[in-house]
């Protein structure tokens, strides 16, 4: 199935008639990708993740319905910095696309590659190649992994982590877990990541 890539001004502003016109501003003034590669260039390196995003069942179901997680929802790819706080979220597409097949969707593999940026992913993200680094996984041509590779996985499991404690910490966002209508769901992600960043800068001093 193919997916087009999201217009994120458009979507952030296509939200319910009745939504608050503190998600709408908020939404509105999220970063796309381009603008965010001014602070992940900066970085140590950048965590890669997806996560899917519940929502009720629609119209024409198929392309929401995510095999990986056995029910209907939005997928939404996170990046993250080396301390594990968020710094971009993409906008959502139908809970059937793959991690791997949303990265590339939405140029994020491509992105980071051109910047030379380091980027540690979880086995979903295998075969993305170019400055994404996924764990060494076994096959048919070499069962077992050396030392070596096993120690590199565990290293790399430890990163991982932090991009998992991200999409954790977006989904203690009740408006989010409650969130209903696949068309609200890319302006309510967008507005919380507004919000992380707020966050963010006041941590920071």
């Amino acid at each position: 199935m193919a997916f087009q890539k999201p217009c994120q001004r458009c979507l952030a502003r296509d939200v319910p008639s009745d939504a608050s016109p503190s998600l709408v501003l908020l939404a509105a003034v999220a970063e796309d990708l381009a603008t965010a590669m001014r602070r992940i260039r900066q970085l140590a390196y950048a965590i890669l993740d997806g996560t899917l995003i519940s929502i009720d069942r629609v119209a024409d179901q198929q392309p929401y319905y995510s095999d990986k997680h056995k029910r209907h929802g939005l997928n939404v790819q996170v990046i993250a910095d080396a301390a594990g706080w968020l710094v971009w979220a993409s906008p959502a597409l139908p809970g059937s696309a793959h991690d791997l097949t949303a990265a590339r969707i939405h140029g994020i593999i491509d992105t980071l590659t051109s910047a030379d940026v380091m980027t540690f992913a979880a086995k979903g993200y295998q075969g993305a190649r170019g400055s994404v680094r996924t764990p060494f996984k076994r096959r048919r041509f070499r069962p077992k992994l050396s030392g070596r590779q096993k120690a590199v996985n565990r290293t790399h499991a430890r990163i991982g982590a932090r991009g998992g404690r991200v999409i954790a910490t977006l989904k203690t966002w009740r408006i989010l877990t409650s969130c209903a209508a696949a068309r609200a769901a890319t302006a309510i992600v967008q507005a919380i990541l507004v919000l992380h960043h707020v966050e963010a800068n006041r941590y920071a001093g």
